[in-house]
């Protein structure tokens, strides 16, 4: 969620050729491949515009939204999702390790489910994401994300079952020691592919000092995934060179990865991969770049296809990217729609983006969110913003 420290300027190709090796810890790697990204540029050609920009988008939606308050009185909310089949429903993690119901819009006094004497708490460790099976309604299964009280990361199978809906753990699958108390990642997903993602910090400290991130033998500054109906499945390796992926996203509608990459001391950056690009692993950069500019001298591994930021931002305007979601909602389609909404936790400011033909237009919006730790997305696919001092906002029309 949070920073670190200062790099050397310059550019940041989308390009890298192939080698061989192994990625260690039982993880399975997708194959290499030379093939170019869709668009092979460099930051000197101006893909995206600084996210402070106010240029008018492409028309898909016109930006002019506003924040309405939900509800305050939660303990330092990370994080909310929905559950198939409970439209009225929003699930909000706190990072002490409670998930808490909004249903209509009202706080439901007894928690969904309580972890809180396992799970450490402070900085950035904590229960950090909750995601629901797809098939929820019938087997009852979710999947959280979080740090025990030695700061090690578990992501746990969990049912809710009974009238009550109880939760009862059914198996852990995956286990990471955490070297330092930061950089733990802690988003899960499930993809278009219907597989579990998991994104996973560099391990912290600052300038990751072990090159874990860009060392395929660690499950460390990667994204990874896993096919939880298939027992025995091993973890894949997806992409890796992530320093902190602080909330990532699937498009609901095209299938595309979004993913905020929390930066050091200098650049956050907004990382994209097209639908149907996952299948060749990506290398994001981190730590021979920090965002388009150079961290460290030093060659980046070569496997896979290195992905340059869509958009980025200096900390002259924050410290630490939250990423979001693109809209898909109905109450703000001539708004909203087709938009990626993302933010920064120091500052509370909320720009989203538009990508089309490889051009990026930012907006950014007159409003902020003290502490912005999350968005969230329910089953209409309408968003939601939370503050980590206890509010959740949600997306509405400017008057």
């Amino acid at each position: 969620m949070y920073s670190g420290r200062l790099a050397a300027a310059s550019v940041l190709l989308a390009l890298a050729a192939s080698c061989t090796g192994g990625s260690g810890e039982g993880v399975t790697e997708i194959p290499s491949t030379t093939e170019p990204e869709a668009r092979t540029t460099t930051r000197s050609e101006a893909e995206a515009p600084p996210p402070d920009s106010t240029t008018d988008p492409l028309p898909v939606g016109n930006g002019r939204v506003r924040l309405r308050l939900v509800t305050r009185g939660l303990d330092s909310p990370v994080f909310a999702t929905a559950a198939p089949g409970e439209e009225n429903r929003l699930y909000v993690v706190e990072q002490g390790g409670r998930v808490r119901i909004l249903e209509d819009g009202d706080l439901i006094g007894r928690p969904f489910l309580d972890l809180s004497a396992r799970v450490s708490g402070g900085n950035e460790q904590g229960l950090l994401s909750l995601v629901f099976h797809p098939g929820y309604e019938s087997n009852g299964l979710f999947y959280v994300n979080y740090t025990d009280l030695g700061g090690d990361t578990h992501v746990v199978e969990l049912r809710a079952s009974g009238t009550r809906r109880a939760p009862a753990e059914v198996r852990e699958l995956l286990y990471v020691r955490q070297p330092y108390a930061n950089h733990n990642g802690g988003q899960l997903a499930f993809g278009p592919d219907g597989l579990l993602y998991v994104g996973l910090g560099d391990g912290g400290s600052a300038g990751d000092p072990e090159n874990r991130a860009q060392d395929l033998s660690s499950r460390l500054g990667k994204l990874l995934r896993l096919d939880v109906d298939e027992r025995g499945a091993r973890w894949e390796l997806v992409g890796y060179g992530l320093r902190n992926p602080w909330r990532f996203s699937f498009d609901r509608v095209t299938g595309d990865l979004w993913i905020g990459d929390v930066g050091q001391q200098a650049v956050e950056e907004i990382d994209f991969v097209r639908a149907g690009r996952l299948d060749r692993v990506k290398n994001f950069g981190w730590d021979v770049f920090e965002g388009s500019e150079v961290y460290e001298d030093k060659p980046p591994t070569r496997r896979g296809t290195l992905v340059g930021p869509v958009a980025e931002y200096s900390h002259a305007v924050g410290c630490s990217v939250t990423g979001g979601y693109v809209y898909r909602g109905r109450r703000l389609r001539d708004e909203a729609w087709g938009r990626y909404f993302y933010g920064d936790y120091c500052s509370g400011l909320v720009w989203s983006l538009v990508r089309r033909k490889g051009e990026v237009t930012n907006r950014r919006h007159p409003f902020r969110v003290p502490g912005l730790t999350s968005f969230g997305e329910d089953l209409a696919g309408e968003l939601y913003a939370l503050s980590r001092e206890g509010a959740v906002y949600r997306f509405a029309k400017a008057s």
